[in-house]
């Protein structure tokens, strides 16, 4: 039997249109990965959302499905296009079109981790990373788009909230221009993967927690939320972002004091998300 490398936490009852997921929160580092790649453990993991899984698993409590990457992003990144083959670590790989994410080693297989770090040694075959993109890459993203079409057929929508942590220093720049530091950046492609509503309904119940929310600076949302995003054809992409530092040691990559707390408040953050999706009665309800 082929090996997993995602999961879907389902509800007893879908009850919202609403989807959870966190591409980047796998850290099923393997021993053949951790053979190939010239970093450390510790440091392999620098480009991992830890932790972001638990601080939303409470989703299926409250009628969500919740879809979770067991590969880690270093291995391979579920928010990229398969196409975004980096040339510069995969043979035999064609030359893009400038591509940013690619330049800067961040494609569909990574070639550096946090702070620019290589990964590996040297290349990798075409045939490599091929095989990861087909065991996991393909899987992941029928699984989404299967349970978005589940809400879309049962609901008349789909919401899809994409879950990921940010780097505490990510949004320096803001603070530094005498703004409050963001602790949560949700990003719509500035207002082109969902309606304005059904963020602004997303922003006010993590405001509602007590948290600072700025959209789409620095980050706007990259493969998933441009995918997934149709606002037209009632399919709604928003990615939110959550400064590690409310809930993690950063340099150790483990649970700091306040992680319960902070897993408490995001369990009634998703509880109001979810709520969102009931907010339109069941096609299916007959």
């Amino acid at each position: 039997m082929p090996k997993a490398h995602h999961i879907v936490s389902l509800p007893e009852k879908r009850t919202t249109s609403v989807v959870f997921a966190s591409p980047h929160s796998g850290r099923d580092y393997s021993d053949s990965f951790l053979s190939q790649t010239v970093l450390c453990q510790q440091s392999i993991r620098t480009s991992e959302d830890a932790f972001v899984d638990l601080l939303f698993e409470d989703a299926p409590k409250h009628g969500a499905p919740f879809l979770k990457a067991l590969a880690p992003r270093a291995y391979l990144d579920l928010n990229r296009n398969s196409d975004e083959l980096d040339s510069a670590l995969i043979e035999g790989a064609g030359r893009m079109m400038h591509n940013p994410r690619i330049a800067s080693g961040l494609g569909v297989i990574p070639r550096v981790v946090a702070s620019g770090r290589a990964i590996y040694r040297g290349k990798m075959p075409l045939t490599d990373a091929q095989a990861r993109i087909r065991d996991i890459w393909h899987p992941y993203h029928r699984t989404l788009q299967h349970l978005m079409d589940e809400s879309k057929r049962d609901f008349g929508e789909a919401i899809l909230v994409d879950c990921h942590s940010m780097p505490h220093e990510a949004v320096d720049a803001i603070s530094h221009r005498g703004l409050p530091r963001p602790d949560v950046v949700l990003g719509d492609r500035f207002g082109a993967a969902a309606h304005a509503d059904i963020v602004a309904q997303i922003e006010d119940a993590f405001v509602s927690a007590g948290l600072n929310v700025v959209r789409n600076a620095p980050f706007a949302g990259a493969f998933i939320t441009q995918n997934y995003g149709r606002p037209s054809r009632g399919q709604h992409a928003i990615q939110v972002e959550i400064d590690r530092s409310l809930y993690m040691n950063e340099k150790t990559i483990r649970p700091n004091g306040n992680f319960m707390a902070l897993r408490k408040l995001i369990g009634q953050v998703t509880a109001e998300i979810a709520a969102i999706g009931r907010n339109q009665i069941p096609l299916a309800a007959e």
